[in-house]
């Protein structure tokens, strides 16, 4: 249960209430209460503040300090979690928690145990997330290591918002990068055997030094025995065989990452099953394709204008953004990676029914965004409304204050491997949680240090913390007791009541999580949960302790424990017991 979304329903009732037995007395106008509910920033303003008055004052013909009081007088708090209320300023409703709500806080989470949080607002929809998909032509980078960490973490918070998630890798394995992959392994191999000189490597080619590691390799268990063969032969062969190899290793890096999907799905399957084909047939039956210079196009500039027209624009401003149509299948035949893109998209919303489908695309695929969409609802999939694009900004990485771009051990551009081969898992996948649209500045020494100015040592640290103290307590003689032997109401100092405040917000932070499409909220989250319990432990003794006291604050730190364990889950970080 999401007690501060209660707390706050509860208070905007009750004023609601109060509005309507104030109009019955003939003090206010009977006309609907406007106003939200809201924690203040400063706690000295009370626990929650209500906006009513100010909201409500025009319609009510008013000053909002004079509605406030009007309200205030027929507030009933009886049955209720409010303890106080007072007005402040031009007319703000200040109201205070009584100890009944802090107790109940504590039953929730203990009635809830592991399943503190969860919620049921995705009523079980079918939801994909789909995150990295990097091409199999090499070595993943940085961006797609932080994808990895946000895509997964996302899929988390759906899946305990009550969606029901499918995690998902799509595997560009056809199109031009694969030609351009098999030309590169092939030019490396041909060297290999006949000299540098004997080929030009290809001016666009692969360039990095696992190109030549998978030439050597295709090498030594097929001979050299292709160098006879066509070019065709040729490059089918090490385009499969760099695909055994790339493939299992990004699986197998990812897995070191924390990262499993439900289904890596080959974009070859489509063109192989002829639903690439049968997709671009479906947009030209509904009128949206032409023929041009032998290739075939899609009408994407009237498909857009058409999305800008319902969204208000004008035929100026239309024209200004320059639409331009795209290609579906070139000249030459062969069908364009858009054209697998809308067809995958279609196999997601309409063979396999997904009612959401959520994508973890790099800031460089913006303008791919309205297109692919647009595409979508010329299907008449609804792409608008059941695709959605997580767009994340670049990784910057740093040692200290200087910029990193280069590997220590190989002398090459970092990837994720060179990256765990650094930091710890649990680190990586902290940093790289930080908000999609703001470019992240990686410290690869914080990342590694063990104090409290790392971010993950310090929450570790404080689930560590309850862990080892409770152990020692035990030792004593001390267990953590249920909660039925627990007098909740001696938790009373302010230290105890803002530890409490910050576990009841967990559920609140995971909906919010899930509405923004933003899993760092859930760092956010549990950094303040730590600085909170470090807080507690520092100001409330409790080894020592009076026995009833010494109960309820440990009572009340192994519930903190449990609700660290809870967050670090969802963002993939272990809670450790010992540090």
């Amino acid at each position: 249960m999401n007690l501060v979304k209660e707390a706050k329903k509860q208070i905007d009732e009750m004023l609601r209430a109060a509005s309507k037995a104030a109009a019955e007395a003939g003090e206010l106008p009977d006309v609907p209460l406007n106003g939200t509910v809201e924690i203040p920033k400063d706690a000295a303003n009370g626990d929650f503040a209500a906006n009513h008055a100010m909201a409500s004052a025009k319609v009510m013909k008013s000053a909002p300090r004079k509605i406030a009081e009007c309200l205030v007088s027929h507030l009933d708090t009886q049955e209720s979690w409010i303890e106080s209320v007072e007005i402040a300023g031009p007319g703000f409703m200040n109201f205070r928690l009584a100890e009944t709500w802090y107790e109940d806080v504590l039953q929730t989470i203990d009635e809830e145990g592991l399943d503190y949080g969860k919620s049921d607002i995705g009523h079980g929809k079918k939801l994909m997330v789909e995150f990295v998909s990097a091409n199999p032509t090499g070595p993943m980078h940085m961006g797609n290591a932080r994808g990895g960490v946000l895509g997964d973490a996302l899929a988390s918070v759906m899946e305990k918002t009550g969606y029901d998630v499918w995690r998902e890798f799509y595997v560009n394995d056809a199109g031009n990068q694969i030609e351009k992959f098999a030309m590169s392994i092939q030019a490396r191999y041909i060297q290999l055997i006949k000299g540098e000189d004997a080929i030009e490597f290809p001016e666009d080619g692969y360039q990095g030094n696992d190109i030549k590691d998978l030439a050597e390799a295709f090498r030594e268990k097929y001979g050299d025995g292709y160098i006879e063969k066509s070019d065709r032969e040729a490059r089918d062969a090490m385009a499969q065989f760099g695909l055994s190899v790339n493939i299992p290793k990004m699986k197998t890096d990812l897995e070191k990452y924390g990262i499993r999907y439900d289904e890596w799905f080959l974009e070859s399957s489509l063109h192989e099953s002829g639903f690439v084909e049968e997709t671009v047939q479906k947009l030209t039956e509904r009128g949206y394709t032409y023929e041009k210079d032998g290739a075939l196009w899609l009408k994407t500039a009237e498909i857009l204008a058409k999305v800008y027209e319902k969204e208000g624009k004008t035929s100026e401003e239309i024209e200004k953004l320059e639409l331009k149509d795209d290609v579906l299948r070139r000249a030459n035949g062969f069908y364009t990676y858009f054209a697998a893109d809308i067809a995958y998209h279609r196999n997601k919303l309409e063979t396999r029914s997904f009612d959401k489908v959520i994508n973890v695309w790099g800031a460089d695929h913006h303008g791919h965004v309205a297109r692919l969409k647009g595409a979508l609802d010329a299907l008449g999939l609804d792409g608008e409304n059941r695709l959605d694009i997580v767009l994340m900004q670049l990784v910057k990485l740093m040692r200290g204050n200087e910029v990193v771009k280069m590997s220590k051990r190989t002398g090459k551009a970092i990837s994720l491997t060179d990256l765990l081969d650094e930091v710890p898992v649990d680190a990586a996948r902290y940093f790289f949680n930080s908000r999609p649209e703001s470019t992240v500045e990686f410290d690869l020494d914080l990342a590694v240090r063990n104090d409290s100015e790392n971010p993950v040592y310090y929450v570790q640290y404080a689930h560590a913390r309850i862990c080892t103290m409770i152990e020692n307590l035990k030792q004593e003689g001390h267990s953590v007791p249920d909660l039925s032997d627990v007098q909740t109401e001696l938790l009373s100092t302010a230290e105890e009541r803002a530890l409490i405040k910050q576990l009841s917000e967990l559920p609140e932070e995971i909906e919010a999580a899930a509405r923004e499409y933003d899993p760092s909220r859930i760092n956010k989250y549990v950094t303040g949960l730590a600085t909170r319990f470090h807080k507690f432990y520092t100001v409330c003794r409790i080894k020592g302790a009076e026995e009833n006291l010494l109960k309820a604050r440990l009572y009340l730190a192994d519930l903190t424990r449990k609700v660290l364990k809870i967050s670090l889950e969802i963002i993939g970080v272990s809670a450790p017991e010992r540090m």
